[in-house]
């Protein structure tokens, strides 16, 4: 694994989902101050949490996972007080989860949501030891970041959801053949971090050392990274927290193993890796938004 001065991100980049526009000049100017204001986002909280959640949906593939064990006590102070990581043995592990949609929108759309676009999509987290206060106990994250390569999506979610802090990337691939699978992300001029990841698909199902030692096996490795029912985030404007159910069944059976030729990611410079990264691509899983509501 290599990692290029270019990926470093300064630890107030790491806290901040300030939105800037990857491409410069006054339509990028426009879409920041949207996408930052807090009046429209006010707004919104005020009357969305009196209507009942628009369940979404979404045909998930090609899911490239990419962790690494990384300091804990480092990871720990980019969470807000209270917020309990998982770790063991001063080790956590960071995830980038790189997919593409299929036709995400509203459920309740049915047939008619195959109309819909399939953005890339790309969530960066980290795992808690539990929920916080006011959240059911389920197996929860914490998104530091959210990346899609669509202006559309990136601004829907900046301007009708607090749990995804989304920016948007300048360019953005995701390719997954029979052998292999690659996913980029360039920041341009905005506040994307970026990815650059390589890696072969392989048939055998092992783990280093020191994903060994905190998992025992690649199996129960895989089931506790992928297999998740809540996420959280930081909501700026007010200081609180906002939880996000999900239902996201990933059939670990038919998980395939990838080895990382190449992992280069824009936040390993703040959250330095003790171990090698640790990849895995999930074919399909069916995606669904539940609820989401401030804590």
């Amino acid at each position: 694994m290599s990692v290029t001065p270019q990926f470093f991100l300064e630890s107030s980049q790491l806290q901040d989902n300030t939105y800037r526009h990857p491409r410069a000049g006054w339509p990028g100017r426009v879409f920041a101050a949207l996408a930052n204001c807090t009046h429209f986002a006010e707004l919104r909280q005020a009357v969305m949490s009196r209507l009942p959640f628009l369940t979404l949906h979404s045909d998930v593939r090609d899911v490239v996972y990419v962790s690494w064990l990384v300091d804990a006590a480092a990871a720990q102070t980019l969470l807000p007080p209270g917020v309990a990581l998982w770790q063991r043995d001063g080790k956590t592990p960071f995830t980038v989860l790189t997919y593409r949609h299929g036709h995400f929108g509203p459920a309740l759309l049915g047939p008619l949501r195959r109309l819909l676009p399939s953005p890339l999509q790309s969530n960066w987290r980290l795992y808690l030891e539990r929920t916080p206060a006011g959240a059911p106990d389920v197996p929860c994250v914490y998104f530091l970041k959210n990346i899609m390569a669509s202006l559309p999506h990136a601004l829907g979610t900046r301007l009708f959801s607090d749990i995804l802090p989304t920016h948007l990337a300048a360019g953005m691939t995701l390719d997954v053949t029979a052998t292999q699978a690659h996913c980029s992300i360039a920041s341009g001029a905005g506040s994307a971090p970026a990815l650059d990841v390589q890696a072969d698909i392989t048939a055998a199902h092992g783990l280093d050392a020191e994903w060994q030692q905190l998992f025992g096996n690649w199996r129960d490795a895989v089931a506790f990274l992928a297999c998740q029912d809540g996420a959280i985030a930081h909501v700026p404007r007010n200081g609180k927290l906002v939880f996000g159910e999900i239902d996201l069944p990933v059939d670990v059976d038919q998980v395939q193993a990838l080895t990382a030729l190449r992992a280069d990611c824009g936040l390993l410079g703040q959250l330095p890796p003790v171990s090698k990264p640790f990849a895995f691509l999930v074919p399909k899983v069916a995606f669904k938004a539940l609820s989401e509501r401030l804590l």
